[in-house]
């Protein structure tokens, strides 16, 4: 009886041990440095905003938008609101590609790793689209897909890296791309659309907070207001 005390007692302490042990120090640094707030709702670039006028602010595409009776904005789970962050540059015609294909990602995990399970995948415009004439860009505004990720790639992140949304620094429409967009609402994934401050962001490490406001009425097809900021390591 007194062994079995012992061992009891024994067994209470290591985990006590163990448990201490696990707890962060309150000398450890923290994990982010900085926020940036991704919310403004301003265009990518002027020629960008006369070819397509919307009010400021970003917009959440929640699955509902998309397929009614799936989540709304409002509805969708909270643990899919918070999620790493990746970003992937998009160099724009006539330099590449308007969209992101399964060779940018095949390039960009080669480069940084695979991407995270559960992430949200954000698209960069590079700096050589803000350095072409306004000529330019309203020419790219005209011939650039909306979703600037090809649907093969869509469905291999949602498919295989279990990506839960997608931030993109421009509207997007869907209407030319409707099985996309079905594909989308299916696996609970959103898209956030006229995100800013993408440059402030490093490739990886990053933690992203999505949070739509509380809407009692949403009418099908209409995307939410959002307020995005990332965790910056």
């Amino acid at each position: 009886m007194r062994i079995r005390s012992f061992i009891i007692a024994y067994a209470l302490v290591l985990a006590i041990l163990l448990f201490a042990d696990r707890r962060p120090g309150s000398t450890q640094p923290n994990r982010y440095s900085r926020v940036v707030d991704l919310t403004d709702g301003q265009m990518a670039t002027p020629a960008l905003a006369q070819a397509q006028p919307k009010e400021s602010g970003a917009r959440i595409i929640a699955p509902a938008a998309l397929i009614p009776g799936t989540w709304t904005a409002s509805q969708i789970p909270a643990d899919r609101l918070i999620a790493p962050l990746v970003v992937m540059d998009l160099n724009p015609a006539p330099e590449g590609s308007p969209q992101i294909s399964l060779d940018d990602i095949a390039a960009w995990e080669s480069r940084h790793g695979v991407i995270p399970q559960g992430a949200v995948v954000a698209i960069r415009r590079t700096r050589t689209h803000d350095d072409l004439s306004t000529n330019d860009l309203a020419a790219n505004a005209r011939l650039t897909p909306s979703f600037p990720i090809a649907r093969d790639a869509a469905e291999f992140l949602i498919d295989a890296r279990y990506t839960i949304g997608f931030a993109v620094e421009t509207p997007v429409d869907f209407a030319s791309d409707r099985n996309l967009a079905r594909q989308l609402a299916l696996h609970g994934s959103y898209v956030v659309e006229d995100a800013a401050r993408f440059t402030a962001l490093p490739a990886t490490g990053s933690l992203i907070i999505v949070a739509p406001a509380k809407k009692t009425i949403q009418k099908p097809g209409e995307a939410a207001p959002v307020r995005i900021l990332a965790m910056v390591r």
